[in-house]
């Protein structure tokens, strides 16, 4: 893993596209990750890209938790791992940060996602629109 850099943008914005895509139908919109501007994101320094750009992850640090705002795995790599290999990356990073929790939120009809976040330790805090969708809010504590 490593952070994105600029010359990464238009693989990275490629990558959000592909792996986001079937989710229109399901949600009846785009998902809220494809609205990103992916030029701030990189030069922030909040995208962390897998060495083969097959995936993704977008880590905001917040007050006491660390926001995991997008995972994105190329779907021709699905079902190999990746995902959850991501999501450990993001508790290592947590806790580099000294951050103690990890949030995420995610679409309500995303059902396969919302069993993969559960499957991975996280519960379910509430319900609640972001950017005219319905999302349901999760959160991890991590083990000291």
């Amino acid at each position: 893993m490593r952070l994105a850099c600029p010359e990464d943008q238009a693989a990275v914005e490629r990558l959000v596209h592909d792996a986001y895509s079937p989710w229109i139908e399901v949600v009846g919109m785009r998902p809220v990750p494809m609205e990103a501007d992916y030029g701030a994101l990189v030069g922030a320094g909040l995208v962390h890209v897998t060495d083969d750009l097959d995936g993704l992850i977008v880590l905001v640090p917040e007050d006491g938790v660390l926001l995991v705002e997008n995972v994105a795995v190329d779907p021709e790599r699905h079902g190999r791992g990746l995902g959850r290999g991501l999501m450990a990356y993001a508790e290592e990073e947590a806790r580099r940060l000294g951050l103690p929790a990890l949030r995420l939120y995610t679409n309500v009809k995303m059902a396969s996602n919302i069993a993969l976040y559960e499957s991975l330790g996280y519960v379910e805090t509430g319900r609640q629109g972001v950017k005219g969708r319905s999302a349901v809010m999760m959160r991890k504590e991590l083990s000291p």
